[in-house]
């Protein structure tokens, strides 16, 4: 995230820009389907440590399902991605099987980094990769099974 015009660009520091989306996070986004926050761990000055919910969409396996990942923002973040991980079983094309870890070479977004994205972007992008032609219809884990 950048402010200022074409002359003059200042980039906001890795802090101020969690606190924003810290803020976005809590009031909520979009039709309340994604949402995100700070882990429970108090102790985490750096933020780094993150949750997420994402209401499966309509017309998919996914539907009315709720899945919880985990969002890791290391020192570089916004500058390179935050590792993301389910931690709801879920069977999708670009999340590891085994660890439920998004591979990022198989997630457009992730492979494709901009220091303008956020965890709200990220959550968004696989609410709608869960309803492509190819993840859409997959089986599913059970619900409530966790990696």
């Amino acid at each position: 995230m950048t402010i200022g015009g074409a002359s003059s660009n200042v980039i906001v520091p890795r802090n101020f820009r969690l606190l924003e989306e810290l803020e976005r996070g809590e009031k909520g986004i979009g039709d309340g389907t994604v949402s995100y926050g700070m882990d429970d761990d108090g102790d985490d000055i750096f933020m780094r440590s993150w949750t997420g919910t994402i209401i499966g969409p309509l017309n998919s396996v996914h539907e009315g399902r709720i899945f919880q990942l985990k969002l890791f923002c290391d020192k570089d973040y916004p500058d390179k991605p935050p590792t993301v991980r389910f931690h709801s079983r879920i069977n999708m094309a670009c999340v590891n099987p085994d660890t439920g870890l998004v591979e990022g070479k198989k997630l457009h977004m992730l492979s494709n980094w901009q220091r303008e994205y956020t965890m709200d972007n990220i959550l968004t992008q696989l609410k709608k990769e869960m309803a492509t032609p190819h993840n859409r219809k997959l089986v599913q884990p059970p619900e409530g099974t966790f990696f």
